[in-house]
């Protein structure tokens, strides 16, 4: 490999690697927010372990939709051809922001109109929105962590 091949390549973006990355943080980090926050949900004392389970896994399923939909809605109105080298930024604060608005939607729809799932009274519910915190923060946190360390420039795992 000659020198210039070698510029090339290390300054072509990875996007393929970050995808793949930001896939595996993600599916690791929404299964175990779900898995924590479960006890705040009635299925917790209503459902039995099978359902409990089947849950987890729906709702982590979701969660990996949710986070790669708005992840490339985001860097189809942000992003650039180099990123994930110019323009991260952007990307991440519109994917957080559309992951976190869904997620209010979602909350407010499957639990107000739909009553598909419940609240126990031991989940704190933020005011006004009335949607629950661990899933509000759940969309801060989760796809954030993810993102960054998918993006990280200390690729080790690479």
């Amino acid at each position: 490999m000659t020198v210039a091949t070698s510029a090339r390549i290390a300054a072509t973006p990875d996007w393929l690697g970050v995808l793949r990355r930001y896939f595996l943080f993600s599916l690791i980090g929404h299964l175990l927010w779900e898995v924590a926050h479960i006890p705040l949900y009635t299925i917790w004392t209503e459902g039995s372990a099978g359902e409990i389970i089947f849950a987890i896994v729906l709702c982590t399923g979701g969660d990996l939709m949710i986070a790669f939909s708005t992840l490339l809605v985001a860097l189809f109105l942000f992003g650039r051809s180099e990123w994930p080298r110019q323009r991260s930024m952007p990307v991440l604060l519109a994917a957080v922001a559309m992951g976190v608005g869904y997620t209010i939607f979602s909350e407010w729809l499957n639990i107000v109109v739909r009553e598909a799932w419940a609240y126990r009274d031991i989940m704190p519910v933020i005011p006004v929105i009335d949607a629950g915190l661990t899933p509000f923060l759940q969309w801060l946190v989760v796809p954030t962590a993810a993102y960054l360390g998918a993006t990280s420039p200390r690729a080790w795992w690479r």
